[in-house]
């Protein structure tokens, strides 16, 4: 240890990427600080992927109701409270923060509740007036929503992720603009609370980064839930007026449409916290906003490293906190891989149904001209899912023709993000379709789709 600095690891910034970074360096017996200016746990822990995933949940539940009534019972929803929706979100966010300063303390990690500049090499100043230093720096200060400049962010009218997150009341009805992850799930949210869903989208499809085949299987899904999807759209301008919004639109055919709203929810990316924390006085370098990192995630500034989502990587939380973890262990001396595989990252997006996918999909395997054949599986096949009455969905593989190496793999239906991992895990682990499709699955379970299109990949599907 050099005690010339009062840390061997200072953290800025205390979300998925910070402080599992943190935890990781003081499990390997380094002398860490972290300095977190909001609550701990980021925007994945307070306004995102946990209070979003309890909305979801509760959704489900609410979207229910009419399978109830199939049994004889009768609701009554006149007394339904959205508040109570609201809190329970709130309540998992604040139980799972509260951990994460359990945590903090558990692995004598020193916490400093302030905004930190750098100021200095190996330097950082609160806003409280200290100085800190430390050996080695971790810059993880995170993202915000990307603003559009003809819809600027209200809080009433025109809504961020965060702002909808926080509504303790529901509109009637809801644009939404951005068809990607964010945008799906909220519009999944929104149905199903009985508010009159929008969704717009500038590609010619929703989900324009996934497989063509799963996005069109969500596009069916959703317009069968009462959601009108408005793909190869802009919006061009919004006027208020006695408390609704008009907004004028141009669709895929360049016709101008008009559409009138209660709220517009902007969920069209995110932007990263890189402005005012200090990098201009080190010259880090950065590209659009992102800093530029090379191997172990150090910047342009020797000791000074940053991950999640100030790095052009994907903006999801389980890749922040493993490249988090990949630092810390670098920094320990030990020798983790230099990045992240982009190719085993895996993506989920938590509406209903489901969809998970990694690696190659057809579209990107035709535009990089990557040999590649495929089997799909479908739900329909599968007891379980049919027991279940959750029969609409499919699993794809994609192979090397070859060699049969997975190069990708996607899901969509009931568990689908839980599934993926079972294909991500077969190709880390460079196993052949035949191990999988002979390794024994309990029956009836979803994860003998896996089993199947494993089997399909050798010609041998049972039920397919």
């Amino acid at each position: 240890m050099d005690h010339k600095f009062d840390y061997d690891l200072l953290v800025l910034g205390g979300g998925p990427a910070g402080y599992v970074a943190a935890i990781r360096a003081s499990q390997l017996g380094l002398r860490v600080g972290l300095v977190e200016k909001n609550r701990l746990g980021g925007v994945c822990l307070n306004v995102g992927c946990i209070p979003s995933k309890s909305l979801i949940s509760q959704a489900s539940i609410f979207r229910s109701i009419p399978d109830l009534e199939g049994f004889g019972l009768k609701v009554d929803k006149q007394g339904f409270d959205y508040r109570q929706v609201f809190k329970k979100s709130r309540k998992a966010a604040d139980i799972l923060s509260k951990g994460i300063s359990y945590l903090m303390k558990k692995n004598n990690i020193r916490v400093f509740e302030a905004e930190g500049v750098l100021s200095r090499a190996n330097e950082l100043l609160l806003s409280s007036g200290e100085r800190v230093t430390g050996k080695n720096i971790i810059i993880a200060t995170g993202s915000s929503p990307r603003q559009v400049a003809a819809f600027p962010f209200d809080g009433q009218y025109v809504l961020s992720s965060t702002d909808a997150l926080m509504l303790e009341k529901l509109p009637e009805s809801m644009l939404i603009l951005g068809a990607g992850a964010i945008g799906v799930e909220f519009a999944y949210i929104m149905n199903a609370f009985g508010v009159k869903v929008h969704l717009l989208e500038l590609q010619d499809r929703i989900l324009p980064l996934e497989d063509e085949d799963i996005s069109s299987q969500l596009a069916r899904s959703l317009k069968r839930s009462g959601i009108k999807l408005l793909t190869g759209a802009r919006a061009l301008s919004l006027e208020k007026n006695e408390g609704k919004l008009l907004v004028e639109i141009e669709d895929k055919k360049g016709r101008d449409l008009s559409l009138t709203v209660d709220k517009l929810l902007v969920a069209v990316g995110r932007e990263p916290n890189t402005k005012d924390i200090g990098l201009e006085s080190l010259d880090i370098k950065t590209e659009k906003g992102y800093i530029v990192t090379g191997d172990y995630y150090e910047t342009s500034h020797p000791g000074i490293y940053a991950v999640g989502d100030v790095v052009n990587s994907p903006l999801l939380a389980h890749v922040a906190s493993k490249e988090g973890e990949i630092v810390a262990e670098h920094i320990a001396g030990k020798k983790p891989a230099k990045r992240i595989n982009a190719l085993e990252i895996p993506s989920a997006v938590y509406c209903e149904p489901q969809l998970a996918s990694f690696g190659y999909s057809e579209w990107r395997a035709r535009a990089e001209a990557i040999p590649y054949e495929k089997v799909s599986f479908p739900y329909r096949g599968n007891g379980k899912a049919v027991a279940i009455e959750k029969p609409d969905g499919f699993v794809k593989i994609l192979f090397d023709p070859e060699t049969k190496e997975i190069i990708g793999g996607h899901c969509i239906g009931v568990d689908a993000t839980e599934l993926i991992h079972q294909i991500l895990l077969a190709k880390r682990g460079a196993l052949s379709p035949t191990i999988v499709a002979d390794m024994v699955h309990a029956h009836p379970t979803i994860s003998e789709t896996i089993m199947e299109g494993m089997k399909a990949i050798e010609g041998r599907a049972i039920h397919g």
